[in-house]
């Protein structure tokens, strides 16, 4: 308003007309409603409002317009009056003059928001004279007016002021006028993009009703390719509001159209929005359909279109998350948490249901044991033909994903494959209890529940079929076929092993070195008792162990029994099973109740062995280089997915695609490792690790402040392999790094096991150092994050590390540290008092008198006696060691020099100390005392002393954070 007198400059004749007499044209603020005060034409003020709002002259006009509002407020007092002020309002939108049109309409929604206040008043007066204003500027031939009304009509919208049947009777009848094939270009463009905005303020009927027709139409405009660009930004609002149903049964088929369109800026669009679109339609549609779209949009000639596809695609990737799969969910908040998965309480699906899951060896799937039924399913057909192993519920209906971390991270690690046996199993509960005794007994580690034999390989053939078969052909036959090759000597089966020691890395050799290990054992034992028998005369062999009764519960402590017969043809799977599960005792299978054959049956498998050992060298070099794509290979999301999106690391896309590619593959990393889950972490393993030492501080950066998040995705056991070495690095960063790690330190350190947390107690000292000294945020941050983990530590720990940093952080340049600091002191008394340290306390309680109660600075002062209050305020310190030896020291600083330090003293005693009933108690020995100190600091020559000191308690408490 101040710019208001330019408008006279050239006119000064007529401020009379205006009732400005006692302004000149340089007055810096003049009041709008002025006109309306009396003046020589002897006019109403409702008469001089007509006069001026139909004067000939424009400004006269505008004026009026630009003061419509206190106009409304002068008369709202009376009803009739201010529908004659309505009514002008009125014709004044028929005003020939654009700018005066435009002044009005930039007064609509001030006026709506008055009207809407006074709405117990005047509760039709908007609907009435306000919206046939607003819906017919969108027409106006001007197209300041009509970009006027449109932003007007969407702060309507957004404030909730214009109603559902105002919307749905005068706004989207127009809309859909405007948007005809017949109607004006631009008038099509603008209202447009006026319908998408509103679709997202309108319900799911009326969308439906109304406009979803409109718009796929819209989406086929081939002669305004403005238009379809507009539909395609807003394509993800639409299927936001009319659902699954609607967007996989209409809109699908022009988001196609979209994406293939000829101009790349619509299919740029198009990507920017696909992971709305992807939330909007079923698993399977997104699996196959629009994932091969989208590749088609990575892969697009046009730069721009692959920039903004690369960018989308770490949310599109997210949309296939399930949370039962990945056992996390998001809480409202943002924070992750756990769920668990409880199965139907319904008969268990047959064997072969579970015979499929196991097929796919990528798939981890746990069951639970019901009765009738399978006990779960493994990775690897070998795992049936071996044996069962322990299931990681302990009941039926019991949850498969258990609350904690390390349960979680061990459900999914690999130790929860079972054998499926039609029928009962009689082994299953003993190994159960075996696995459960062990798994109280012992941590796990890393290695045992993340084995990559368990997952990450190809499975083995299924052959049971083929065993079947070879017992139904009788032994005579089977023993003959085997003989005919001669046993294998010691030496040969001492060339094999030797040949295969550079290749102990690979779990497949791991597994045949253990069976030609055993078979070597037996040749050499073999030999041994020939030559003894040459000398001395054989001896009577030994009987062969009984076979283990299933109806006794093995202890869980003893080692476990002889290794069952091998099936020659697939030695492989119960031997890796043995290596993954010490603990657990191998049982027979179901169809094999023989008893143990002797170790000459391992030696005359022994040449069977040695010649797959042989086949297995020729085809060495292929499988090792495969084996780097087959850690890729998961079946969350497809294949083509993830390796698009483990390409954003590659240096030629950031010469060919996006320079900050990175970034973004960086941001959208937690996204993507909670939609694979922690089974297959594997494969984005590498990518992390690349991200973390790029040369771009900014893709760091982005790790660093997500790094928590993910360790809640991982586990604790993946994050202490894992993350830890990359977190350690991040603290040794640059300090806009170091900042991301700081925010959420203690979000990080409180998922890690006791004895690794403990590690970084010797770093926490090295924030206090930063890059720029004046970075003061840095330290506040810092104070801030120890509050929190104070509780991560023990008493000890707390006093010997975290003591020195509150102390000297309390002796900051800057005061927000400072304070902030000072709640730390708090923190730290209260852990030691409430873990029975009473004299860490009491020690820690005279050095903080030492330092600050008879600091040589009153800054010093002044926060011990803020630190007493809060003390006093939060229970932390008994009242009687508080008493003893706090209050004494507070009561000396009434007498301090600096009346800044007698202010905080006497709002210490008067708020805090006297209020407690330890204190308020007439026998106390401390109450005399602290009478005469306050009566001192009521008649105290400073006023704010006198005042804190005299103030009632009930009050609200002031801030006195200024005076710090």
């Amino acid at each position: 308003m101040a710019g208001l007198s330019l408008y006279f400059e050239d006119g000064h004749d007529d401020l009379d007309d205006f009732g400005f007499d006692d302004y000149g044209s340089e007055c810096d603020g003049i009041r709008i409603t002025a006109f309306l005060d009396a003046g020589q034409d002897n006019l109403t003020p409702l008469g001089r409002l007509e006069k001026y709002a139909f004067s000939e002259n424009v400004f006269n006009r505008q004026i009026v317009a630009r003061g419509l509002l206190d106009v409304l407020r002068e008369f709202s007092d009376n009803e009739n009056d201010f529908v004659i002020v309505m009514e002008t309002v009125a014709r004044m939108s028929e005003d020939a003059e654009p700018t005066v049109r435009a002044e009005l309409m930039e007064q609509v929604p001030n006026i709506a928001m008055f009207l809407h206040e006074s709405r117990p008043t005047f509760p039709a007066a908007f609907s009435r004279y306000l919206v046939p204003i607003v819906v017919r500027f969108l027409t106006d031939p001007n197209n300041q007016v009509r970009k006027t009304s449109q932003a007007a009509l969407l702060v309507l919208l957004e404030q909730g002021l214009m109603g559902k049947g105002d919307m749905e009777s005068k706004v989207c009848p127009v809309l859909l006028d405007l948007t005809t094939p017949s109607s004006d270009d631009d008038y099509k463009i603008e209202a447009v993009a006026i319908m998408c905005k509103l679709v997202t303020m309108l319900s799911k009927d009326t969308v439906e009703h109304l406009l979803l027709p409109r718009f796929c139409e819209l989406c086929s405009d081939s002669r305004l390719f403005q238009v379809r660009k507009v539909c395609a930004a807003n394509f993800g609002e639409f299927c936001s509001i009319v659902g699954q149903e609607a967007t996989e049964k209409l809109l699908m088929v022009r988001f196609f159209e979209l994406c293939s369109d000829s101009l790349w800026g619509i299919r740029k669009a198009c990507a920017e929005c696909f992971m709305t679109v992807s939330n909007c339609t079923s698993p399977e549609v997104r699996r196959t359909k629009l994932s091969p779209l989208f590749i088609s949009l990575i892969s697009d000639q046009s730069r721009w279109v692959r920039q903004a596809a690369f960018q989308s695609l770490g949310r599109f990737i997210s949309t296939f998350a399930n949370p039962s799969s990945a056992g996390l969910l998001f809480r409202e908040d943002g924070t992750l948490r756990e769920v668990s998965k409880c199965p139907p309480p319904t008969a268990a699906p047959p064997c072969s249901t579970l015979v499929d899951r196991c097929e796919r060896p990528l798939e981890a799937a746990v069951c639970t044991e019901t009765q009738g039924g399978c006990a779960g399913g493994g990775d690897r057909p070998g795992d049936i033909a071996a044996q069962t192993l322990a299931d990681s519920s302990s009941a039926p209906g019991s949850a498969i994903f258990p609350a904690s971390h390390s349960d979680f991270a061990y459900a999914l690690g690999g130790q929860d494959h079972a054998a499926c046996s039609p029928g009962p199993n009689p082994h299953l509960e003993t190994q159960r209890r075996g696995g459960e005794t062990r798994g109280a007994r012992e941590p796990e580690s890393s290695e045992d529940s993340y084995n990559s034999f368990h997952y990450w390989r190809h499975p083995l053939p299924d052959i049971s079929q083929d065993l079947q078969q070879l017992q139904i052909q009788g032994p005579s036959q089977g023993e003959a076929g085997w003989d005919s090759q001669g046993p294998a000597t010691s030496t040969q089966i001492q060339q094999v092993l030797d040949s295969l020691q550079s290749r102990l890395d690979d779990p497949d050799v791991q597994a045949q070195v253990q069976v030609l290990s055993a078979a070597l054992k037996a040749a050499q034992l073999e030999s041994q008792a020939e030559e003894e028998d040459r000398v001395e005369g054989a001896p009577d062999p030994e009987p062969s162990p009984p076979p283990p009764d299933p109806t006794i519960d093995p202890d869980p402590t003893d080692p476990p029994p002889p290794t069952a017969p091998l099936a020659p043809l697939a030695p492989l799977a119960p031997l890796a099973l043995e290596q993954s599960e010490p603990d657990i005792p191998e049982q027979p299978l179901p169809t094999q109740q023989a008893p143990p054959e002797s170790p000459e049956k391992d030696k005359e498998s022994a040449p069977q062995l040695i010649e797959s050992m042989e086949e297995l060298q020729r085809e060495a070099e292929p499988t090792t280089s495969s084996e780097e794509e087959r850690s890729k290979v998961q079946n969350v999301i497809p294949q083509q997915l993830l390796d698009q999106y483990l390409s954003m690391t590659d240096p030629a896309r950031a010469q060919t695609v996006d320079t900050e590619i990175a970034k973004h593959c960086a941001f959208s990393l937690p996204g993507v490792a909670l939609t694979l889950g922690r089974q297959n972490w594997h494969c984005l393993k590498d990518t992390y690790e690349t991200l973390a030492t790029d040369v771009q501080w900014k893709v760091r950066r982005t790790l660093a402040f997500s790094i928590h998040e993910l360790a809640v995705i991982l586990g604790d056991q993946l994050t202490a392999a894992d993350l830890v070495p990359i977190f350690n690095g991040f603290l040794k960063d640059l300090d806009e790094v170091r900042i991301g790690v700081l925010k959420h330190l203690y979000d990080f350190l409180k998922l890690l096991r006791a004895e690794k947390r403990r590690e970084y107690l010797y770093q926490l000292q090295e924030f206090m150092v930063t890059d720029n000294s004046r970075n003061w945020r840095f330290r506040y941050e810092l104070a801030e994050q120890l509050i929190l983990i104070v509780e991560l530590y023990s008493h000890a720990d707390v006093y010997d590390y975290l003591r020195q940093i509150a102390l000297t952080l309390c002796s900051d340049k800057v005061s927000e540290v400072r304070w902030i600091s000072y709640k730390l002191v708090v923190e730290i008394l209260r852990k030691l008092y409430s873990s029975g340290a009473d004299d860490l306390g009491l020690n820690f309680t005279n050095e903080l008198v030492a330092r600050f109660c008879h600091c040589p600075k009153w800054v010093g002062r002044q926060a011990f006696a803020f630190i007493c209050q809060a003390v006093v305020e939060e229970d932390c310190v008994p009242m009687e060691q508080f008493a003893q030896h706090l209050l004494p020291s507070l009561l000396g600083l009434s007498s301090d020099p600096v009346a800044n330090v007698r202010v905080l003293v006497a709002k210490a005693l008067r708020q805090t100390v006297l209020e407690k009933a330890y204190f308020k108690d007439p026998g106390s020995v401390y109450a005399e005392a602290l009478e005469e100190t306050v009566m001192s600091l009521q008649a105290d020559r400073d006023r704010d002393v006198r005042f804190f000191a005299s103030l009632d308690p009930s009050r609200a408490s002031m801030d006195t954070a200024a005076l710090i």
